[in-house]
């Protein structure tokens, strides 16, 4: 092992963005690549293992291009990087791909774009076709990605409304034990998708779209009897509804809808013996033109490096005991 050390000079205008608050930005490139950084004043020095401190320095020199492009990095934005570089892909040229495709621009002038390419062919699946499954572990993105392709619809003119809708299903715990009537009882499990909508829209339009009706989130109980037309329907959680619930939903879609359903095979809260509707829809749908199913990895996720372990390790440790209950069979 040979060690090594470089300097990077930073415009000193972007230094602090690209630094991050009290260089936290430096201490997640640092703790993950297993090098020394430190920065004094508009100067990054970085020293370690020779590999190690070349990755770090075009984890750096991708950061800083996409400051000056107007994107703040943080701690998705670094993962990202930090992924492609550890597995040998070009950077500059994976960066451009993906960041050139802005879905939409939040309240802050943040831009919304795939943070890889699961992601990306994700969001390709969302615009080709009518009806998108996008399946896979939680930290993703399917959630986010999918209320803000729904924005950029709404706000294109492409649909009228926008509707969320999610199981009412307890992870362990009991709706009856909540307080308040029904509407508050539902209410924190709908909260994921009221937060990514607040996030886009911002508190004044996301109030005065919920005030309107143009964006409506409920139970998927409230979906019955329902024809959802020039609308963008969004199913989260999808794994907890039955095969029968899922029917249901999918043929509640009219015309000029697009529907996105999300959901993870591997958390169902369905009491036992109960069958997902989300496990066989890749077997139901083959070959169904209109339709596709998007199959995320825990490669694609997005959050912090310890939640693609935390993934990997549960995985490693259930898949024996699907086997054994398999021969069991």
């Amino acid at each position: 092992m040979t060690n090594s050390v470089i300097s990077l000079e930073i415009n000193p205008e972007i230094a602090p963005v690209l630094f991050g608050q009290l260089n936290q930005n430096l201490q997640q490139i640092a703790e993950e690549l297993e090098v020394n950084m430190s920065a004094r004043g508009n100067t990054v020095y970085i020293s370690g293992d020779e590999e190690r401190v070349a990755q770090s320095l075009t984890v750096m020199e991708n950061l800083r291009d996409q400051v000056t492009q107007g994107i703040i990095p943080g701690p998705q934005e670094i993962a990202f990087a930090l992924k492609l570089v550890r597995d040998g892909k070009d950077l500059n040229q994976e960066e451009a791909d993906l960041t050139a495709d802005v879905i939409s621009v939040t309240s802050r002038g943040k831009r919304i774009f795939p943070r890889n390419l699961g992601q990306k062919k994700y969001i390709n699946a969302i615009r080709k076709n009518l009806l998108t499954f996008g399946i896979g572990p939680a930290g993703t993105g399917k959630t986010y990605l999918a209320i803000a392709m729904a924005v950029a619809a709404l706000q294109s003119k492409e649909v009228d409304r926008i509707i969320l809708t999610r199981p009412a299903v307890e992870a362990g715990e009991k709706l009856g034990f909540l307080p308040g009537d029904l509407q508050e009882k539902v209410d924190p499990y709908l909260r994921p998708l009221n937060d990514a909508l607040f996030d886009i829209l911002g508190g004044e339009l996301y109030q005065r779209y919920m005030e309107k009706r143009i964006i409506e989130i409920a139970p998927l109980a409230y979906m019955r009897g329902r024809t959802l037309d020039n609308s963008f329907i969004i199913l989260d959680e999808a794994q907890n509804t039955t095969p029968e619930q899922m029917k249901m939903f999918l043929t509640r879609m009219g015309f000029g809808s697009k529907v996105v359903v999300n959901g993870d095979a591997t958390q169902v809260d369905l009491p036992r013996g109960i069958p997902s509707g989300l496990t066989d829809v890749g077997l139901i749908f083959q070959g169904v033109s209109g339709i596709a199913v998007v199959t995320f990895s825990n490669k694609d996720v997005v959050r912090h490096e310890l939640v693609q372990r935390i993934i990997r390790a549960y995985e490693e440790y259930e898949s024996p005991m699907i086997d054994d209950e398999q021969i069991g069979e």
